[in-house]
């Protein structure tokens, strides 16, 4: 199996993990979905293995344990998407590619959600880890 997005390596830094982009269909599911938790159970019981779809159900609930539930899940399936894509543990997953955000809003919103919840070494260490992964888009993932 050859890698569609290979890590890249580059000689001023670590390497950069690109995810393949949210295929269009998923998109649209998402779009006509927002803000209806039953609507996007459905869309994440199609497509568990999204991490967009979780940071999704995450931010449409109101209940903090279902929020850090759902990041977690999405942290973890990122994770998967990001070793079957050739990360080793270590590098670049940056904002601009839009594969990657998903993983990325789940790892920050897990962030948000442990500090939420007091679990405050879990919250800290999720914030070290997406400053490591994405240093520029700060902003976005706050």
């Amino acid at each position: 199996m050859s890698d569609m997005n290979p890590v890249r390596l580059t000689t001023s830094g670590p390497p950069e993990t690109v995810l393949p982009p949210t295929p269009a269909e998923l998109l649209h599911a998402l779009k006509q979905a927002a803000g209806s938790s039953s609507a996007l159970n459905d869309v994440v019981a199609r497509h568990p293995r999204s991490s967009l779809v979780w940071a999704e159900l995450a931010r449409a609930t109101d209940d903090p344990i279902a929020r850090y539930a759902f990041y977690r899940v999405g942290y973890h399936r990122g994770l998967d998407s990001l070793r079957a894509n050739g990360w080793r543990g270590s590098g670049y997953v940056r904002w601009a590619h839009e594969g990657n955000r998903g993983v990325l809003s789940c790892i920050a919103g897990l962030a948000r959600s442990a500090a939420e919840i007091g679990e405050s070494d879990e919250a800290e260490r999720c914030r070290l880890f997406v400053r490591q992964l994405e240093p520029i888009a700060i902003a976005e993932l706050a």
